[in-house]
């Protein structure tokens, strides 16, 4: 699994975006499976799923104005955190592993 990569910036966003952002209504609703799981636990994404990471990652952007209003953090702040997340699955993929956020 890959967790951090030093000099790159992991961060999927502070601890308080556990609940706030990935496990809220407004991300759950959109259909959302992985990034959910941050509320209370470890994302684990096993390298066979990587696709459905990315289909989950260009979702959540497609609404980020609505996700951005439900839970009160600009736009550009959770798209810089999904920008992370795609960077440490595309490395993922590239050496045939999964992605660990914890």
């Amino acid at each position: 699994m890959v967790a951090c990569t030093r000099g790159v910036n992991d961060s999927a966003g502070f601890e308080s975006w556990r609940h706030k952002v990935w496990g809220s209504q407004a991300v759950r609703s959109l259909g959302a499976r992985f990034l959910p799981l941050l509320d209370g636990e470890w994302m684990e994404v096993a390298p066979e799923d990587l696709p459905l990471l990315l289909d989950e990652i260009l979702l959540l952007r497609a609404h980020l104005e609505m996700i951005s209003a439900a839970v009160g953090v600009r736009p550009r702040e959770i798209g810089d955190r999904l920008d992370n997340i795609e960077a440490a699955r595309r490395r993922a993929r590239r050496i045939g592993a999964g992605v660990l956020i914890r």
